[in-house]
């Protein structure tokens, strides 16, 4: 029952148990400090580390991020993570990835989120080094952008390790004749992919 309490009902619960206690406490205090103390700052703790819930990147391996959940466990989970930027170095778009273990056909698991009022019926498309692509269906889309949960499979993945940088298109609603081409950078790619957690299928 106790993990059920709040810090403000538990506040409650103490102030109506000791009000005098806590009263006589604060007066001691008071006439403890001297009036130059009263005069002084003597600082606050500072916990500059992630919060519970923060995403934070806990190294970096060419142009991908090893990022983390900060959890309150020992062991955080951690995918790569890459951010695209457009022709004005503004954040457009997010690739990032989990490996799989289970046996089916995917050894990996992406999630790209790409700009709001991007077509849906048009589909993604990833292509490595020019190679002829893939194209996935988008999920869903919320206030961040819209979600693209992307199957690799092993000859997937060995391409992203061989390659140089793949490339993510897309076509925006409204001009769908036109087709937006964002580049993912493969460099780094091997060394964070080895690093990653693994989901189980």
């Amino acid at each position: 029952m106790f993990k059920f309490l709040t810090p403000v009902s538990l506040a409650a619960i103490l102030a109506v148990s000791a009000p005098l206690a806590a009263q006589e406490t604060e007066t001691n205090d008071a006439e403890a400090e001297s009036p130059t103390e009263q005069l002084l700052d003597l600082g606050q703790p500072v916990n500059d580390g992630p919060q519970l819930g923060d995403r934070y990147s806990k190294s970096k391996h060419g142009d991908w991020d090893l990022a983390c959940i900060k959890t309150d466990s020992d062991n955080d989970p951690c995918s790569i993570v890459q951010v695209l930027y457009d022709a004005n170095d503004k954040p457009i778009a997010e690739f990032s990835l989990f490996r799989l273990e289970g046996g089916g056909q995917a050894a990996a698991w992406a999630t790209a989120i790409v700009p709001l009022e991007t077509l849906l019926p048009a589909q993604l498309t990833i292509s490595v080094d020019g190679a002829p692509g893939k194209r996935y269906n988008y999920s869903y889309c919320n206030p961040i952008g819209c979600y693209a949960h992307v199957g690799l499979t092993q000859s997937d993945v060995d391409a992203f390790k061989k390659g140089k940088s793949a490339k993510l298109s897309l076509r925006p609603a409204p001009a769908p004749d036109q087709v937006v081409e964002l580049e993912l950078s493969l460099t780094g790619f091997t060394a964070g992919y080895d690093l990653v957690d693994v989901v189980k299928q």
